[in-house]
């Protein structure tokens, strides 16, 4: 729901501006994102592990509170992590059909450029070092 959201906010843009990119280029950036969502992801984890150790050594209203703000948010990252990986994907498919429909010169075609799913990738990884600093900066006040 979040990714349609932003690109629906993105379709905004000029279509005039149109980019073009190789497959192979697209191709390679969306294997790196998807590597970057792998890393963010066990991220996640480690961060919801630690949320869970220092929620058992404290209970007042206000730690509660927060504690309960980083389980959602953390939830909320992590449902962005795996709809920008399920946009990916299909853009990947969407390079496969293209080579499947016309094999000839791949290595010289090029496909219109993913640009919504780099400004989301920009986005997101913006978000989630603010959502990590925000988190530290709770646990040195907490701990």
């Amino acid at each position: 729901m979040f990714v349609q959201l932003y690109m629906l906010e993105l379709c905004r843009k000029s279509i005039a501006m149109i980019e073009k990119k190789f497959i192979y280029d697209q191709h390679s950036e969306n294997q790196d994102w998807l590597k970057r969502l792998d890393f963010y992801k066990e991220e996640l984890s480690i961060l919801r592990e630690r949320l869970d150790e220092v929620n058992s050594r404290n209970n007042t209203p206000a730690f509660l509170k927060m504690v309960e703000h980083f389980e959602n948010q953390l939830i909320i990252q992590r449902n962005h992590v795996d709809e920008l990986a399920h946009q990916i994907k299909l853009d990947e498919q969407q390079l496969v059909a293209e080579i499947k429909q016309n094999p000839v010169a791949v290595d010289h075609r090029k496909v219109v450029n993913h640009e919504q799913e780099a400004d989301y990738m920009v986005y997101f990884e913006k978000n989630f070092a603010n959502l990590r600093t925000e988190f530290n900066s709770f646990l040195a006040k907490w701990f």
